[in-house]
């Protein structure tokens, strides 16, 4: 039980680790800031930014439980990620702790905020910032990309949550969002100092949670690869 509490609050911190790395955080703000000068007030900007919240929620949510739910329920997947996972998840974690440590770089982006789009946002007011929500949480760049794929769809499977994980992750990629909404209702002014904030504490946080994915991999492979128990091997 300790295990599965340890894996949701996980999935919490790699959404708001998804929320706050520079390329989706920079679709986010202008997202919300465009949606705020066109519904042309405080109160519907917030409105505006709690729906583009639940669209990113819910993006991950049916993308997440699709995906987990087709891998559990073919057999012969099922069977292999459940003899398998324990071993495919140490080097996975040491992947992409070396992706949020920019020692392996993509080159990709998401986030295009074409004219097409552009107009039907327009056109649908306050709800357009829950189309720009489920749209742009399906903008994958390297590094959302890579803790979604690569560390939270294997979290889920080894813990069996279709659901839970998913959505505990949405939400949590949602809750900067839905702050940068609320100082957006109250003054543009604040947005830059809370940019300034988030970005300094993105940095740190990126790197501390880069060599922890690094180490746990490295500990797992060591421990369900090569059947090395580090402890003992410390303590002994």
């Amino acid at each position: 039980m300790n295990e599965y509490i340890l894996a949701i609050l996980t999935a919490f911190w790699l959404g708001i680790l998804t929320s706050i790395s520079p390329c989706p955080l920079a679709t986010n703000i202008a997202a919300i800031s465009y949606v705020g000068r066109q519904v042309g007030s405080p109160g519907k900007t917030f409105q505006a930014g709690l729906l583009y919240t639940l669209g990113r929620t819910l993006a991950y949510l049916l993308v997440g439980a699709i995906l987990v739910s087709s891998l559990l329920s073919a057999p012969v997947l099922s069977h292999f990620l459940q003899k398998y996972m324990n071993k495919i998840l140490g080097p996975t974690l040491v992947l992409v702790g070396l992706v949020l440590l920019d020692i392996i770089k993509f080159n990709f982006h998401g986030g295009s905020f074409g004219t097409k789009l552009q107009d039907r946002v327009d056109r649908m007011g306050v709800w357009g910032g829950g189309l720009l929500g489920l749209l742009f949480a399906l903008s994958f760049c390297p590094v959302s990309a890579a803790l979604f794929f690569g560390t939270l769809l294997p979290l889920s499977i080894k813990h069996n949550s279709a659901l839970l994980m998913p959505a505990v992750y949405g939400v949590a990629t949602g809750l900067p969002v839905f702050l940068f909404a609320l100082l957006l209702s109250l003054g543009a002014n604040r947005i830059g100092q809370a940019f300034d904030s988030i970005t300094k504490f993105e940095k740190w946080a990126r790197k501390i949670t880069g060599i922890l994915f690094v180490l746990v991999g490295i500990y797992y492979s060591l421990i369900n690869i090569f059947g090395i128990d580090v402890l003992d091997v410390l303590i002994g």
